[in-house]
């Protein structure tokens, strides 16, 4: 070896220090990039999280309330406590509405001011049809059931097709009408052939005094 090959010790010392501090350097830099992805993941994680929570959240409400839909809230109106009225202004009873069942039933509970009559009904949505169903039952033994829909600002409810002693068929039909002063309008008529042949009531809801 000659004296120009001599290997300097301070230059191989500067050259593993620099080879060290690259090193050094390329593991601050990975270490960097490593720790970005898992704050991005964990970030990404978070937001699926919050999401899936949300939705199971809004899932749970629903199937908490499974009567709370438009649709069952469509005879909302008639719920209250009321005193009905004839068309000479008389009083015909006084009917109670209530919401029974989570929501799911209505609970109707007329009172004649006469002749100790009295009778309930029992309404409700029936999903797998997509109707209003009535099922009436009095305590003189009748009972009538009808079916239909919310049509603007009235239910309509009709009965099956029966057919009467004079050979004829015909059908119960009884409309609540929502008045815009909050008042409810029910009219019970009988019908052949779609024609309206016979009005078997026609009262006034007022709010109970």
């Amino acid at each position: 070896m000659t004296k120009n090959q001599a290997v300097c010790p301070k230059r191989i010392f500067l050259d593993l220090a620099i080879i060290q501090n690259d090193h050094t350097s390329l593991k601050i830099s990975i270490f960097k990039i490593t720790h970005l992805t898992i704050m991005k993941q964990y970030l990404i994680l978070l937001v699926l999280l919050s999401s899936f929570l949300t939705v199971t959240g809004v899932t749970a409400q629903n199937d908490a309330c499974a009567c709370c839909t438009e649709a069952h809230k469509a005879f909302d109106f008639w719920i209250g406590d009321w005193e009905v009225f004839l068309k000479d202004g008389s009083v015909a009873g006084r009917n109670q509405v209530v919401k029974l069942q989570d929501s799911c039933v209505l609970q109707e509970n007329w009172t004649s001011t006469q002749g100790g009559f009295t009778g309930t009904s029992y309404n409700f949505f029936n999903q797998q049809t997509g109707k209003w169903e009535q099922l009436w039952i009095d305590n003189a033994g009748s009972q009538l059931k009808l079916y239909g829909n919310r049509v603007a600002n009235q239910m309509v409810l009709d009965s099956e097709p029966f057919e009467r002693p004079d050979g004829k068929t015909y059908v119960n039909r009884i409309t609540w009408t929502a008045n815009t002063d909050g008042t409810v309008r029910q009219v019970w008529e009988l019908l052949h052939k779609g024609e309206v042949v016979q009005v078997a009531f026609d009262g006034l809801y007022k709010p109970a005094q």
